[in-house]
């Protein structure tokens, strides 16, 4: 489905500050994969997330999404098949318009839309229906303008409007890192939700060890730019805390895992 083939990529090439992150990277993921991605600071999680949604270009290699080459596709081009959630609320939605204009915007995209039209009736009944789901009262908010939000709901709308059209695949950029605990456990529940139902290969970037083994089918741990522990199956359904601890040290990774992964 996602295929990542030997990529390279180097930050401050020719200065003091060189940084040769990516020596040869390569991964696969099979459709309808769910993914938790967890690492130290500069092990790498986003800058993958970065490489695969066009953000950045990688300097040698070639990323493969459903059999097409798009290593070196615009962004604006993938955000057609790859939606993308930021840790910052504030990123995916639109704060001078109202929920409804957000999620009319989100459920159109790509398709010949006139602003002037609004939404439908039956569009307004089913961007309702979704809101309401939650469970946080956004049904009866759908005029009020996103700027009028809290974090958690922008996080919580802009979760719903990057998967309304049922991407290809789903990346998550530690997208409950600015929320606070109660809140978060919010929007990791609709994420599961969400990514199960509507069966969504998904990359997700965390930092809470807890919501890296409770979540999907593999875990990958990145240390210095390298994959240095890939669990998937039974093995992944059997972690604990110690035994993932216990894979850690074995793999020279010991001091990527920061309190703020163990106290998550």
């Amino acid at each position: 489905m996602l295929q990542l083939n030997n990529l390279y990529k180097t930050f401050n090439k020719g200065t003091v500050n060189e940084n040769n992150l990516y020596r040869g990277l390569s991964l696969s993921v099979n459709d309808g994969d769910f993914i938790t991605i967890i690492g130290g600071n500069g092990a790498g999680k986003s800058t993958l997330l970065n490489l695969v949604s066009g953000k950045i270009d990688p300097d040698e290699g070639s990323i493969f999404l459903g059999g097409s080459d798009i290593t070196h596709m615009p962004e604006f081009r993938k955000a057609r098949s790859i939606a993308r959630v930021f840790q910052d609320p504030s990123k995916g939605t639109c704060p001078s318009m109202t929920i409804l204009e957000n999620m009319s915007l989100a459920y159109n995209k790509g398709k010949i839309y006139g602003l002037s039209r609004g939404a439908s009736k039956k569009q307004t009944g089913l961007f309702s229906e979704l809101v309401s789901q939650i469970g946080i009262g956004l049904e009866d908010k759908l005029h009020t303008k996103v700027s009028l939000l809290s974090g958690g709901q922008r996080q919580a709308l802009s979760l719903i409007m990057s998967t309304m059209t049922s991407p290809e695949l789903l990346l998550l950029d530690e997208h409950t890192a600015a929320l606070d605990p109660k809140t978060s456990e919010v929007i990791i529940n609709l994420t599961e939700k969400i990514v199960t139902e509507k069966k969504i290969t998904t990359l997700m970037v965390t930092h809470n060890m807890n919501h890296a083994m409770k979540m999907g089918n593999r875990l990958l741990m990145m240390q210095r730019g390298r994959i240095a522990i890939d669990i998937c199956g039974e093995e992944k359904q059997e972690l604990t805390q110690d035994k993932l601890l216990s894979m850690f040290e074995k793999a020279g990774c010991e001091d990527e895992v920061s309190d703020r992964m163990l106290l998550a």
